[in-house]
Parts: structure tokens; sequence; C-alpha cells
């Protein structure tokens, strides 16, 4: 049997005894607090030389690790020599290992954990490892170090791994040469509360450090909290849930049933032991031993997590659309200009309440807040982008103060400007545009048409995309190139296009792409027509000029082909963008315009980012990446969302209405005299 002896400098109050038994060889593990008195620590060692196998020594630490530099405290690093026979450790290889194994394996648990919380170290001199580990997930950092260790409220608080560093080099090299009770906050024997980070502490939603520190100076409210930490007892731990803390990750599994967790200095100290070295392990043993262990996090649910929420903003695309609101249903009396003006200058309304969105692979519910802005398309196009972004802005401050992590924006709002970069720099929770969900779903959505039309998978087909230098259509014509190798780009704007060409063919080598000003000679011959754009005339495509049996996916809205135009060619398939059916049983509470359980594909990534733990800024900006789209297919498997039936103007697409339009698509061939298609009726 291995023994193993924790001297700690902490209160006696919390000593322990246990055996325990860990790859197979019993352990009888000992800690004893010596309530700051650094002579009895000493004492203790001297006692403990030969008859124990490793001495751990809790917050004793004899050489501080900040960054790479190192700083000695030199009553520490005698009160270890004390021990001739016994290797002494302070655990400070087991911070720099496995440490940060347990962040990285509980963020893959909660993957929304870190990323753009607000976090407090409790003192990052003592857990340096830890807050670079933390650091990792962009975090919005404080450390305690100057209020716990001095008192001193004047002193600034580090805010980033930088400022800790040079905090550490100024202050170090002086506080070494202090007596270690004066320097450790927990080495007098205090017992209680101390108020001096209180502030702190309540500004910040994960709690991180020595769980002495925490235990010393947590308010005694901590609802909402999350803690990282290293050894609390069965007893602390059940406190901490009746104090609100949700969510608790310690940095091993349970070790025994009586004192499940332990301290780095413990756990470093059964490493030396077993593996029966000298001193410190290297950091290749602790890895070894960390593996063959099998050690990983213990996460624990204290208190129910609140459900992952989101916000997403619409607006009316029609002025009349605002009667439809009860509480505006009296502007249908007047003029439709003086509403669609007034309305614009309105601040973000409240509309809903989205429930019941479920992942099919967590079984976690994502609820939603719905806004409105009270600005049409026409309105928001008129005005500066500055007066969106005003609303925008304001808009997610409200989210954030109705609980929400992302906002996502809909419709115009995700066009305006800069595509949402304005507004994510000025909000402090997550943004997107949804477009990368978009443009997955309108590919999709584009292939089941196009499959429809042609009676199969076809050999060859032409696209068009209109809008191709647009955020949304860049990208549908990058993968399309990719997909059939025959892509008519359309804009306005002759230099983006030829950007555009040049960035597709270096991509996709052999792609034949075609670059133009204005559709009408090319959409003659499309097999399908990808329409992107922002026009409110609603005249962007001749339909008069379409190839019989052509297939539009149209992603604009307002949309850019409106039902009267399409009518006059029953033999085209005219598709809205892929809309999605969401997991669960969708409430939005509001009536969005689509069928139960739809939502626009722009919503639905607001949604399937917050099912998978993404509340961080996603698709922004005028540049879609292809990575997110392709991980929003997968993100769109996993959590179990469909693509819906086609739609055309409202109405679900039949295999009846496919017939109908295959056959009147043969029939125009053979009047203009083209020839027959493969696969067509």
């Amino acid at each position: 049997m291995k023994r193993i002896v924790s001297i700690s400098l902490g209160s006696s109050a919390r000593d322990y005894r246990v055996t325990t038994s860990i790859l197979g060889q019993t352990i009888e593990l000992e800690r004893l607090g010596v309530d700051g008195n650094t002579a009895r620590a000493a004492e203790l060692i001297r006692a403990f030389d030969g008859r124990v196998d490793a001495i751990g020594l809790g917050g004793l630490t004899p050489v501080f690790r900040v960054g790479r530099a190192r700083y000695p405290h030199h009553e520490a690093i005698q009160i270890a020599a004390e021990a001739r026979r016994t290797p002494v450790v302070d655990g400070g290889v087991v911070k720099a290992t496995l440490e940060r194994w347990a962040i990285a394996q509980a963020v893959r648990k909660i993957p929304s954990l870190l990323r753009y919380r607000r976090v407090l170290m409790t003192s990052g001199i003592e857990r340096y490892q830890l807050a670079a580990a933390i650091s990792q997930y962009e975090p919005e950092l404080r450390f305690a170090d100057p209020l716990i260790h001095s008192g001193l409220p004047f002193l600034p608080v580090p805010r980033s791994l930088e400022q800790l560093e040079l905090y550490a080099a100024t202050t170090l090299p002086v506080t070494a040469l202090l007596p270690y009770r004066i320097l450790h906050p927990v080495a007098r024997g205090q017992e209680g509360h101390d108020r001096r980070a209180t502030g702190l502490f309540e500004w910040a939603q994960v709690i991180a450090g020595d769980f002495a520190f925490i235990r010393r100076f947590a308010p005694a409210d901590l609802t909402g909290k999350t803690i990282i930490t290293d050894d609390p007892s069965p007893a602390e731990i059940e406190e901490l849930r009746k104090r609100g803390v949700i969510t608790l990750v310690t940095m091993t599994p349970p070790i025994s049933t009586e004192r499940p967790f332990l301290a780095a200095d413990t756990i470093e100290a059964i490493m030396v032991a077993l593996q029966e070295t000298d001193g410190q392990p290297g950091e290749a043993d602790a890895l070894d031993f960390i593996a063959a262990a099998g050690w990983t996090p213990t996460v624990q649910d204290l208190n129910p997590r609140p459900l992952p929420k989101f916000a997403f903003v619409i607006h009316p695309l029609r002025t009349n659309l605002i009667a439809n609101d009860p509480r505006f249903s009296w502007t249908r009396f007047l003029p439709e200009r003086v509403v669609e003006r007034i309305a614009a200058h309105m601040p973000p309304l409240y509309l809903s309440r989205i429930r019941g969105i479920r992942s099919i692979a967590t079984g976690q519910e994502a609820e939603g807040i719905l806004l409105s802005l009270g600005t049409t398309p026409r309105e928001m196009m008129r005005r500066p982008p500055s007066f969106t972004y005003r609303r925008l802005i304001r808009a997610a401050r409200m989210s954030e103060r109705m609980g929400a992590q992302l906002m996502g924006l809909g419709a115009f709002t995700s066009v305006v400007g800069d595509a949402g970069i304005t507004v994510a720099q000025k909000a402090d929770i997550g943004i997107t545009s949804g477009n990368s969900l978009t443009v997955a779903a309108t590919l999709e959505a584009a292939k089941q048409a196009v499959y429809l039309m042609k009676g199969g998978r076809p050999d060859k087909v032409r696209a068009v995309v209109i809008g191709a230098t647009g955020s949304i259509g860049a990208v549908c014509a990058r993968l399309l190139a990719q997909a059939v190798r025959d892509v008519v780009l359309i804009a306005p704007r002759p230099e983006r296009l030829l950007l555009l060409k040049q960035q597709i063919e270096q991509e996709t080598p052999g792609a034949r792409v075609i670059a133009a000003t204005h559709p009408d000679a090319y959409v003659g011959d499309a097999d399908l027509i990808i329409t992107t754009t922002s026009a409110l005339t609603g005249k962007v495509i001749n339909v008069d000029k379409l190839k019989p049996g052509a297939v539009i996916c149209d992603v604009a809205r307002p949309p850019d082909v409106k039902e009267a135009d399409a009518a006059r060619r029953p033999d085209v398939l005219i598709v809205e963008s892929g809309e999605i059916v969401l997991p669960g049983e969708p409430d939005f509470g509001f009536d969005i315009d689509m069928p139960p359980g739809t939502a626009y594909a722009c919503l639905s990534e607001t949604a399937l980012l917050a099912m998978d733990g993404k509340f961080e800024d996603y698709t922004l900006g005028r540049t879609i990446e292809i990575d997110r789209v392709k991980e929003m297919y997968r993100l769109w498997q996993k959590h179990g969302l469909k693509l819906a039936g086609l739609r055309s103007f409202g109405v679900y697409v039949t295999d009846e209405m496919i017939a109908e339009k295959r056959r009147l698509a043969e029939e125009l061939r053979r009047e203009r005299g083209l020839p027959h298609e493969i696969g067509s009726a």
C-alpha cells in the first residue's frame, strides 16, 4: 500500500483520511491543514519524511510559474527542503497537464462552457496554466489576484494573460521576500467570508481557480454561476447547489466515495508514489499517467441549466403587414406611405417566445425570442445603414436582457450595410445573418427541384446565379461550380464579377465560368437559376426568355419573381429558397407566414447554433466561408433539421404539379424546335 500525505497551508477543518485504489494499487491519502502556520508545515514534513511515499504541498508554492517566467519563494523552498528522503511536490506539473486536459474535455461536453463568457480567475498566478487553457475559448477574463492577495481596491485588475504576466513580474519579486503566511490569502487560519472581491464574483458567469479561494471569497448568492475548481468535498458541493451554482467542473473523476476530488498537489503525489520517482514528474510522465488512469473531468449539473436561448429579428416585408399585429390594427385606416415612414422609427418590439425546438442528438431544447423592427425593405434601402444599425444594436441589448446569448438577423436586416459586422462589434451577444444555412438549404432545394424537373440526376446542368457577387450569391456560385462545372455569374459591377470569376477558376480548375452584368442573354440556356438580389422591383428576370422546364430558386426577400409573372410560364418551376422543418414541436408564438414547425433558413441557423451551444458571431459580412456552409450541413444532420417540402408561392409542390410542368415544358420544346431532354415527359 502506498501512503501519501498532503500538508496544506489552509484550514485544518478540511482534513481527511481515506483509502482508495488507483491503477490496481491501494493508496492511503491524508490531508493535514496547518491553519497558516508555516513552522507547523515544516515540522510535519520532517515528521513524515521517510515514512510516506510522497508529500504534497497544498497552498505552498516553492516556484510560481507564470508564462515563461519562474518566481521562486525562498521560504516555501526552505520548507519543501525539510524532506530529505521523501519526494515533495506542489502540483505544478498537474496544473500544466491534467487541468489543461480537463478544460478541453469539459468544453467537448458543454461547447458553450467558456466561449465569450465572463470568466473570473480567483488567482491566475497560482493557476496560470488553467487560465491559459481557458483563454483559448475567447472569454472576457478578469483576474482577482490584486484584490485577493493585497486587498487593495485601487490596484487595476488584470484582464488578459499579458496583463497578468506584467502584474506577476512587478509584484512577485517583492512578495517572494514576505513570509508565506502573509502572502497567501487563506493561510492565516481565517474562516468565514471575505467581501473584498464580491463585485468581481457577481460580474462573472464562470468562476475558476482553487476551491480554497472560492470558498473564502465567493458571495453567498451564486445563482446561475459555473464553477471550475479542484477539490470540493461532498458537503461543500451540496452547499454550492444550495447557493444556486448551475454547473460544477472538477478536474478529475471521483477518486473515492468519502473524498471524491483532490487538490493538484495530492494528485501529483499519487503520480510520484505510483511511478516511484524521486521528485516532481516530467510532463511526459504525467501525460502517460493521465492516459493510463483514464482521468477526465467531472461535470455536474447542480441545478437545472437554463435553456439555450436565442433571439431573432424580423421586419414587415410590406406596409400592410404592420396592421396584422393587433397592437397596430388601426394603421389600416391611414395612408400606407405615412404608416411606413412612422413605423421605421419604432424601437424593436417583442413579438413572442419560440418554444419546443429540441435537438434529436442531445435532447436539448432551445428557446427563442422573436423581435421585430418596424422598418420595411424600402425604408431600409432609402436610409443610411446607421439607421438600421442603431435599431439592431438596441435589439441585441434587449435580447441580452431577456437572456439570449445569440441573435439572428432576418430578411433585409442581414444585408444592410456591412451585413451584421457593425452590429456584432457593438453587441455583447453573438450575431449571425443565418446566411450559411441559407446557402446550404438553397443548394439542397435547388438540387431536389432540378432532379424532379429532369426526372432524375441530369448529366449536364447550366446554372445562372443572379446577384452573384452578394454574400449568398458568391458562395452559391463557388459551390455550384464544384458541382455542375458550368456557371454564369450575373451582377451589376463588372470589377466584382471579375474577381469572383478568377476565384472560382482557381478553386475549381476546368469549370466553365461566364460573367455578365445582365441575365437576358443567358437565362434561355439555364437549367437552374438562383436569384439572390436585394432588388425591390421584382423585374430581375424576364420569364418569357426562360428555357422550357427551367428551375428558379428564389432566395430574395421580397421575392425577385412575382406570382403574376410566373403565371405566364407554367412550365417553369419556381421554388422558394430552402425552408427548414425544425426538430421537436416548434411553436413560434407568432404567425411567421410559414407552415407549422417550418422556418426560413436564417432563423433555423440561429436556432441550430443555440442547440449546438455556439453562442458566437457566426455568419457575418459579405463573404460567407465555405467551411461554415459545410459545417451547417453537418449540424443540420446532427440535430435533426430537415428540408421542408419544396414550396412555390406558398404552396407545396406535388408530384402532380411536377408532372404537369414537365408535360408543358416538353410541348414548348416541340413548338420551339428544341431537342427532347432525357428524363422529360
